[in-house]
């Protein structure tokens, strides 16, 4: 766990805040005004933490309240040695934050990566909560007929997945992410791809390795991969129920995608967006990889915020 005044050279100057209330303490950042209409909660992924969000949050808060969490094994929060570290889990740990803590609506769901899933368990249990969703290089998995195949041909495909399915298979991917702080940046850069590698500097490496100090740190990013290519392994959150799919198919969505991404293909990814929300825009930042908050992090900023403003009287009718 990274400790709670770390700022990493100033690149990170939030505030830290935690909460235990779904049994581990739970860091997350709370800026902008708390009387805005509207919250935004960004969402990370792996190998990532709040960390992959620090160019956005300032300019997002000014205008809306920014939450952003780190998962249960990622950046300042705990890894507890008693999870299991399933999707459900972090699902469960969200739920927890953003109803029981903070009791949030008029949320718009802003993911990354594992971030999607997760954040589309959360919004699948609380429709009524969520006002928007922007998904960036992600999925979201709302029980469309095509998406399971799309998922198996991009893990067929991707340099990512295979890699991880080979690691898998032979037993090395538990010593490879167990050791996570001198191999998750290089992981980053040659097998998720980021394009701008004269941002890797010391203390980004330093930002992104801070987490895993040993092999007991390391559970929540040995425990994502594992899920979807353990041989046999059943898709990692179930069927949603269709009555929620259908209310959150309705809101106001956008895919933001880096084209270059090697993980999640955007040839495959565009398409299971588009399943769910065939009349949504989907934005492609050419020069973006897995990762466009650290490739293209103005441009992004510019197509968020965007969508938000486009959007805003759409999302308050609904709302």
């Amino acid at each position: 766990m990274i400790p709670s005044d770390e700022t990493f050279d100033g690149t990170w100057p939030y505030r830290a805040r935690y909460t235990e209330a779904a049994g581990f303490r739970q860091h997350y950042v709370d800026e902008g005004p708390p009387e805005a209409r509207e919250t935004l909660v960004l969402l990370h992924g792996e190998p990532t933490w709040g960390y992959l969000w620090r160019h956005l949050i300032d300019p997002l808060a000014r205008r809306h309240r920014v939450i952003v969490p780190d998962q249960m094994g990622f950046g300042k929060s705990a890894t507890p040695p008693d999870s299991d570290y399933l999707a459900l889990d972090h699902i469960d740990n969200l739920e927890t934050l953003l109803v029981d803590v903070l009791d949030l609506n008029r949320i718009t769901l802003v993911l990354h990566d594992w971030g999607g899933p997760i954040g589309t368990g959360f919004a699948l249990r609380h429709p009524d909560r969520v006002d928007r969703i922007v998904a960036i290089n992600t999925v979201l998995p709302l029980g469309m007929p095509g998406y399971q195949d799309l998922m198996n041909a991009n893990h067929a495909d991707s340099a990512w997945f295979r890699w991880a399915g080979a690691a898998q298979a032979n037993g090395t991917l538990d010593e490879i992410l167990g050791n996570a702080g001198s191999s998750v940046t290089h992981l980053m850069l040659a097998l998720q791809t980021i394009t701008r590698p004269e941002i890797v500097t010391p203390t980004w490496i330093r930002a992104y390795a801070g987490h895993f100090t040993d092999r007991a740190a390391c559970r929540g990013v040995i425990r994502f991969p594992q899920q979807l290519v353990t041989l046999g392994a059943k898709p990692p959150l179930p069927l949603p129920d269709p009555a929620a799919a259908a209310a959150l198919r309705a809101k106001p969505a956008v895919l933001l995608e880096g084209m270059r991404d090697t993980a999640l293909l955007p040839r495959y990814i565009i398409p299971a967006f588009r399943e769910a929300f065939p009349s949504a825009p989907v934005i492609e930042l050419p020069n973006a990889g897995h990762f466009p908050q650290e490739d293209a992090p103005d441009a992004l900023l510019t197509a968020l915020e965007l969508f938000l403003r486009t959007t805003e009287s759409l999302a308050v009718t609904r709302g």
